[in-house]
């Protein structure tokens, strides 16, 4: 049969494996030895009979397109027009189906060279309204514009439920050297479930999800959604002004940790996770009950496997399906601002998990880890490490901070693993990892882009935060990065968890040999912009729960606790608890159940929830607790070597003078007399006593106060004699006369 197909390139397109399928689908010019012709050619394998629908005449004339191949290539030659027109493509399958569409091919490409630059260079702020799925309308004509970075693969494709997942159907054109591909297909909609197939340099088709995609199947289905995320009306403008004129430093952050799947569940119905719509309501409820200021909430973003607990992550650009949709997540995060809650979630660019379907070996290639295994593995966690040294890849994981702070109102974000990327020799030995440039064992890379994406970030959405996850004594990583520091705002005070937790373990008889132990903290306490934490990681893998941790019988347990949660609440250094540990849970946590909330009806578990809830009140309400966490001026000793009778005493300071005095017994004995230097006369009243009968303690204290005598005492001009209850602390505030 006659026809003007070259068909060299139609072979390669129907094998798969051509850059460009442009080139010959769709509209053509064509130049014979008599004249010009205008050519149109289809690709259709699963149709039997194409016809062209000429929409530039009155009534449609409908020409049939032959087949010039039996692979499914249909051509059709215009007796008249050899310039372009307007048409719409006609199928009749073999079940008799018919279908009338739009040819893909008939379209120009979408995302422009200077888009492509700033993705290449590692600039593009916004590359996730470029790259993925987008709804998009040309000429009136409304679709799904896909484009996926895969610049080592031979072709790529666009297949879904649309085309009956037959990767030949819609073949992408990639767009100059940028290693982006692209097409344009009418008729889709939001809903419709797709995937992009990659041909890479070995033959090998493979299926990927989407890595900008905004949605995403439930597992165990991988397939990626198309979403419009922008239809969302938010009702936060109030929150959102605050926060931009915020200034997190001075302010009390109270953080409540929280994994979704297992907050609470619904037992009646087979155990189900609540919704973001049914979360919304219950966990602000509860927030607002408790005092938090802020939620934190283990990783949303799409994830494979529960067990990760949400952290080897597939979509870094979806919420999760799990609990309902990109809206229904928006709404969560509306509703806790609509309740001045704050929103922080955890980020991981630290690593990803090898599933087929993910970033690994994307386009056949090490494209977004690096191809080293000493450099791209976590031979632990058995995931994959970014490349940080390639712009496109620092593109994505930058954009992301940035599409969750922009599209979604988060407040902040928690790095995850933040000492795996610092360090090439994390977690290896001797012969398994490669130093830098210079011989050491710093990660530059990683380096340059934790501080690229700190600047970036404040400097789009003024009153954010970003908290660092790191465990070891790296400097400045809450130091801005003109000073050379990374540039995070905060940064989670690992060793002061462990240093109490060593502590608080030891029967109290022992304690008074590691008086060290507890107050080396403030050692270092201004070295960096602290959050203690007792987070979930505190509770799993054969730790025990927070109420297990401490020794001695059930009295001894809950009383151990109270004094814990005082003495971190007095501590400099912002607060974060992880769910749970607020009613004292037995059992270590588990992704897999729901907490146990029965344990609320009784007495124990309640008060020392309602001990939680008042040191939330009273840190709010004083300055002192908060205002200056970070400078030490803000914090002043009353006697940290009282080791014999293992007591501890501080004062804390507002930025105005105002302060409190906190002194802590950590033994079951009472102490009466005792004596604490204070810098001024008056009444100090006691604001919170957690030996109180209201937080199930023995109700031993100070009657609500004392009066200060003038009476020299640990190097102060006054001193106030004081009862220390059991296993208690105590917070007491001068009144103004």
């Amino acid at each position: 049969m006659n026809h003007t197909a070259p068909v060299g390139i139609l072979n390669k397109v129907f094998d798969f494996e051509y850059h460009d399928p442009f080139q010959v689908l769709g509209f053509h010019e064509v130049q014979t030895n008599q004249k010009k012709l205008g050519v149109i050619r289809a690709f259709n394998p699963a149709a039997k009979k194409m016809w062209i629908l000429d929409e530039d005449t009155e009534k449609k004339e409908q020409y049939e397109m032959p087949r010039i191949f039996d692979n499914g290539f249909f051509e059709f030659t215009h007796p008249q027009k050899n310039t372009c027109f307007h048409y719409s493509l006609k199928a009749e399958y073999y079940n008799g189906a018919i279908q009338i569409y739009k040819d893909p091919y008939s379209f120009l490409p979408v995302i422009s060279e200077f888009d492509r630059h700033l993705f290449n260079e590692g600039s593009h702020q916004e590359i996730y309204e470029k790259l993925g799925a987008h709804l998009t309308e040309i000429d009136g004509i409304k679709g799904v514009h896909f484009a996926v970075w895969a610049p080592n693969a031979k072709a790529a494709s666009v297949f879904g439920d649309f085309n009956g997942w037959d990767s030949r159907r819609h073949q992408m054109r990639v767009l100059g050297s940028s290693g982006i591909w692209e097409i344009f297909i009418p008729g889709l909609s939001e809903g419709d479930v797709y995937k992009f197939a990659i041909k890479d340099q070995n033959n090998t088709i493979l299926e990927k999800a989407d890595p900008y995609a905004h949605f995403a199947e439930l597992r165990p289905k991988t397939g990626s959604i198309v979403w419009n995320i922008n239809k969302y009306k938010w009702k936060d403008k109030k929150w959102m002004k605050k926060r931009a004129e915020s200034q997190n430093l001075a302010k009390p952050m109270s953080i409540y940790e929280v994994h979704l799947g297992s907050w609470m569940r619904v037992l009646e119905e087979n155990n189900r996770f609540l919704t973001y719509q049914e979360l919304a309501t219950k966990l602000s409820e509860y927030v607002i009950q408790m005092g938090y200021t802020h939620i934190q909430l283990m990783p949303v973003s799409e994830h494979p496997f529960d067990g990760s607990w949400g952290y080897q992550i597939t979509g870094y650009f979806a919420p999760s399906s799990r609990f309902g949709t990109p809206e229904d997540f928006m709404h969560f995060v509306d509703v806790m601002h609509q309740n001045n809650i704050g929103v922080l979630m955890d980020w991981v660019p630290g690593h990803f998990p090898k599933d087929v379907h993910g970033l690994a070996n994307f386009d056949g290639t090490s494209l977004y880890e690096h191809y080293d295994p000493r450099k791209g593995e976590h031979m632990d966690w058995g995931t994959k490490i970014f490349n940080y040294g390639r712009n496109e890849v620092r593109n994505f994981l930058i954009s992301n901070a940035l599409f969750w702070l922009g599209q979604y109102h988060i407040d902040g974000l928690r790095v995850d693993a933040v000492a795996s990327m610092l360090y090439l020799d994390y977690s290896r030995k001797e012969g398994e990892w490669l130093p830098n440039q210079y011989g050491g064992r710093e990660n530059l890379e990683a380096i340059d882009f934790m501080q690229k994406m700190n600047q970036i970030v404040y400097s789009k959405y003024p009153g954010i935060t970003t908290i660092a996850e790191e465990s070891t004594a790296f400097g400045g990583v809450s130091r801005p990065t003109y000073v050379g520091g990374l540039g995070f705002e905060f940064k989670w005070n690992m060793g002061w968890m462990h240093d109490t937790l060593v502590y608080f373990q030891k029967e109290p008889i022992h304690r008074k040999y590691h008086q060290g132990t507890i107050t080396f903290s403030m050692i270092y306490a201004f070295s960096e912009n602290f959050i203690l934490v007792f987070s979930h990681d505190e509770v799993v893998h054969g730790k025990g729960s927070m109420i297990n941790k401490m020794p001695g019988d059930n009295w001894q347990k809950f009383a151990n606790l109270r004094l814990l949660y005082t003495y971190m609440w007095a501590h400099p250094g912002k607060k974060l608890l992880f769910m749970g540990q607020d009613f004292g849970q037995w059992d270590e946590w588990s992704e897999n159940k729901s907490l146990d909330w029965h344990l609320c009806q009784y007495e124990p578990h309640a008060k020392l929830s309602k001990l939680v809830k008042g040191l939330n009140e009273i840190y709010k309400n004083e300055p002192a607790l908060y205002e200056v966490d970070f400078e030490p001026y803000g914090f002043e000793w009353v006697d940290f070597y009282d080791s014999d009778n293992s007591v501890l005493s501080f004062m804390r300071k507002a930025k105005n003078g105002d302060f409190i005095v906190a002194a802590f017994n950590f033994t079951p004995v009472p102490r009466s007399d005792y004596r604490l230097g204070v810098n001024q006369l008056g009444f100090y009243q006691e604001i919170l006593n957690s030996d109180s009968s209201e937080y199930g303690g023995g109700n031993i204290g100070n009657t609500g106060g004392v009066e200060a005598e003038e009476i020299n005492w640990q190097g102060k001009p006054y001193s106030i004699n004081i009862t220390l209850p059991p296993l208690a602390g105590l917070i007491f505030k001068p009144l103004k006369k």
